[in-house]
């Protein structure tokens, strides 16, 4: 591919280039679990990582490895390693950076898999203690860093409440800590904003949402974007910069400097934890994410449209959309979102609380009442006692679900019928 390309190029072309072989111009489902080598030389070279290619599909697969470099392009990384789901990264993620005893310092603005996940599971299983802090505070994360935080975490735009993060804030903290920033662009996506490009180390996705787009496969990833000195941090991140006795005497961060955490992911946490995608999975993502940028215009129009509907409708207290030209991330969204447009994602408060957000829930014939976002169709749900359900009252509260909060991921439908369906359901809430 030409070095300087648009998005909608790169979504049609990216990573899958006609087959040399057959001519076929759509890529292959590789349902293979292992791949034959070419003799006992190039077997050996393959496992001591001297050379690239296909040994088993838990570690490498042709489909996955085109939706990596795909992944790669949208972001402008330098390798990415895709899961069996979006909370699979953050393990991958975290354990190629973590030791026991070690901090990270992630958003209190969370999905809520992904808090739950960092708040018990990540603790009791394997001593990594997380400080939940709020992303509009950048200050408040320089202020928790010790010698034993090893990263911060943030979503570019929060899942459920559509907060955007000052992503170039972050990335100053984290390099005057010596520390790598995570980015969640989940909801985001690279067609509206690009982390890396705001000095972001590493990003994150569950491909379950916008890239695939039809709610038909699970997948996660994530994208090395090269910038983070490992060396120069050593202490603080054995896993890359000292020897592996796996490999022989491989050292990650030396021998693959271009892309040592994408390796890493691939050779050590790949082969030892096995999340990795299938590749049937991976197809229907590449698929998904041909239309990608058709997809996120239609999502953010609609969004947009909805929103202000719902911004002036008696039964609601208030709207968390960052497109609203009264919301605090308004300025954040036209700095860091292309068209400052907030995706599809959103919530809104109900004043009937609780009794008014089920009724809704309950009342509405377009929108589908299911736990995903980032569908081709309008989905909703209420947060506090589904998503978020295992958090306290005070961390609902926190991270934007308070009991009459809705969620809904808008998607491509005509915006004038979604509008209809909320009123009528907002008439009997």
């Amino acid at each position: 591919m030409p070095n300087k390309i648009n998005f909608e190029t790169l979504a049609v072309h990216a990573g899958t280039p006609p087959d040399p072989t057959t001519g076929a111009s759509s890529p292959a489902i590789h349902q293979s679990s292992s791949f034959v080598f070419k003799s006992t030389q190039h077997a050996a070279d393959l496992f001591a990582l001297k050379d690239s290619g296909f040994i088993y599909s838990r570690l490498t697969n042709p489909t996955v490895a085109a939706l990596e470099a795909k992944l790669s392009a949208f972001e402008g990384g330098v390798g990415a390693t895709c899961t069996a789901s979006g909370l699979a990264t953050n393990l991958l993620a975290f354990s190629a950076l973590m030791t026991p005893g070690d901090e990270f310092i992630a958003t209190s603005k969370l999905y809520g898999g992904t808090a739950g996940q960092f708040r018990d599971t990540f603790q009791r299983s394997f001593g990594w203690k997380c400080l939940f802090t709020d992303p509009t505070r950048p200050d408040d994360f320089k202020r928790q860093i010790t010698d034993r935080t090893r990263v911060i975490f943030i979503e570019s735009l929060s899942n459920p409440e559509g907060v955007i993060a000052d992503i170039e804030a972050y990335a100053r903290i984290a390099e005057d800590a010596g520390i790598p920033l995570i980015v969640d662009n989940t909801v985001a996506t690279p067609y509206l904003c690009r982390p890396f490009e705001y000095g972001a180390n590493i990003i994150v996705h569950s491909t379950t949402k916008y890239f695939t787009g039809h709610g038909n496969s699970m997948g996660g990833a994530v994208v090395d974007g090269g910038s983070f000195d490992w060396m120069k941090n050593a202490a603080k991140f054995p896993s890359l910069t000292t020897e592996c006795s796996g490999y022989r005497g491989t050292v990650f961060a030396r021998d693959f400097a271009a892309c040592p955490f994408a390796m890493h992911n691939h050779a050590i946490g790949l082969r030892d934890m096995g999340m990795n995608q299938q590749p049937m999975n991976a197809y229907l993502t590449l698929m998904g994410m041909e239309t990608l940028p058709l997809r996120m215009r239609q999502h953010c129009e609609n969004a947009q449209k909805v929103a202000e509907f719902l911004s002036k409708h008696k039964a609601v207290k208030s709207v968390s959309y960052a497109g609203l030209p009264n919301s605090p991330f308004k300025p954040l969204a036209e700095k860091y979102m292309r068209n400052g447009w907030a995706s599809g994602l959103f919530t809104f408060d109900l004043v009937g609380g609780h009794a008014a957000g089920v009724k809704l829930v309950e009342s509405v014939k377009i929108f589908q009442h299911l736990a995903n976002i980032g569908d081709t169709r309008s989905l909703i749900i209420h947060p506090a006692s589904t998503t978020h359900a295992q958090m306290n009252d005070e961390q609902k509260i926190a991270a934007g679900c308070g009991p009459g909060v809705i969620r809904i991921s808008v998607g491509i439908e005509t915006a004038e019928d979604l509008i209809e369906d909320l009123n009528k359901g907002l008439a009997v809430a």
